[in-house]
């Protein structure tokens, strides 16, 4: 595996340097946990990592809508990238905690602050590599808003061209499942296809006392709720993983009123591309058959999102020696692919990457904190190991390419 060749072996030295930085990065964790920012409007979260990066002597770039930044470190022509999302959700945080969310409606409940805080730490103890002479490369840091806004915030810097120089790039994310210390590696799909569906039915309305004279858009509704799901799956290879769940349904004002409006919005998640390509038309087919009976109309609209995060295998490995060279032998842990949805699988429809699963439950925790939930906190280790992680990837993936261009020069 290539690394033993950096001068001065700087892969050896990221612990020590990352370790050195653990304070700093859970205390800016902390800060961030406390001042979350819904996507593209991560204003503040953008200001203190430009000006934490810009005091290491770096130079961060905004991104063009104001939000998010790159930022290099090192020199070269290409480029190997690593990637934080840095948005939150709009989930109340119900934690007793010192860091609580200080933003009302709003919170770190998928780990967000601790991806930016360990792309940080990585940036940090890369750009002292670098000021040592240590630096074999160039390596670029971005600092992604709005992940979890269909189709992502990953188009915004895609298009705005921050990855043409990149040769492959890595990502971690936090998984409550997996033991502080230990990192979550796979090839090939690690999460699934998301979209987003919402079908408004349409029918004239009238009294409860006589739905037979009208449609009963309620009794349509409450099929669909049931009779899309289960018909979709019978449509579709069922080796695809296809689920749909519903998490809003409305309908009507009044008890003895029958309404002529209906709406039920939720996600559908697939696990391969194939079914994730077909599944708009076959949607749109089944709501119009199913309520077709109560005479009732469906209007669907279909957001696309994100394609599964396919990791390419070289770059998994990468990732996983990285794991096994900063945190030790047995860091590596298997991790099966998820039904969650992640943007950064639009990085992976440009250059090869991989994205890995950072360990966050404090060690014999016995009741999981599961992602998405306002009661969502991590083991604050995780921050530091995360850093140190991705910057030996980065040095790991700099020296490959360098060997790569030394057997071409060679050849």
């Amino acid at each position: 595996m290539p690394g033993d060749e950096l001068p001065g072996d700087a892969v050896a030295q990221v612990p020590a340097r990352s370790a050195r930085h653990a304070a700093e990065l859970v205390a800016f964790r902390r800060d961030l946990h406390a001042h979350p920012e819904l996507g593209y409007a991560e204003v503040r979260t953008t200001r203190v990592v430009r000006e934490r990066l810009e005091r290491a002597g770096l130079r961060p770039v905004v991104l063009p809508g104001g939000t998010g930044l790159w930022c290099d470190v090192g020199r070269g022509e290409r480029a190997t990238a690593l990637r934080a999302d840095i948005d939150a959700l709009p989930v109340a945080d119900l934690k007793d905690v010192p860091y609580r969310s200080t933003h009302e409606g709003t919170a770190h409940a998928c780990g967000h602050d601790v991806h930016t805080s360990a792309v940080l730490g990585a940036g940090l103890v890369l750009a002292e590599l670098d000021e040592a002479g240590l630096l074999r490369g160039r390596v670029r840091l971005v600092f992604q808003p709005a992940e979890e806004q269909m189709p992502g915030g990953a188009l915004d810097v895609i298009a705005a061209q921050v990855i043409e120089p990149v040769d492959e790039i890595f990502a971690l994310h936090c998984d409550p499942r997996i033991e502080v210390g230990r990192i979550g590696v796979r090839e090939g799909p690690i999460t699934a296809a998301c979209d987003r569906i919402k079908v408004v039915l349409h029918g004239p309305g009238g009294h409860t006392a006589r739905p037979h004279l009208t449609t009963d858009l309620v009794q349509a509704l409450g099929t669909l709720v049931t009779e899309l799901p289960a018909a979709l799956a019978k449509r579709v290879d069922p080796r695809s993983g296809l689920s749909v769940v519903w998490g809003r349904v409305s309908a009507g004002s009044a008890p003895n009123a029958i309404p002529e409006r209906g709406e039920l919005e939720g996600t559908l998640r697939c696990l391969d591309t194939e079914t994730w390509n077909s599944a708009p038309m076959l949607v749109r087919q089944l709501a119009d058959t199913i309520v077709a009976p109560y005479g009732a109309s469906a209007e669907v609209t279909y957001v696309r999102g994100v394609p599964p995060v396919d990791n390419e295998a070289s770059c998994a490995e990468v990732l996983a020696e990285a794991a096994r060279r900063s945190i030790g032998p047995r860091a590596v842990v298997p991790t099966p692919q998820s039904l969650g949805g992640e943007d950064f699988a639009w990085y992976l429809e440009h250059v090869p990457g991989a994205l890995g699963r950072l360990g966050t439950a404090a060690p014999r925790e016995r009741h999981s904190r599961d992602l998405h939930q306002g009661s969502f906190d991590v083991d604050e280790a995780a921050v530091e190991l995360g850093a140190r992680v991705l910057a030996t990837a980065a040095l790991l993936a700099l020296a490959r390419t360098a060997g790569a261009d030394d057997l071409a020069s060679d050849a």
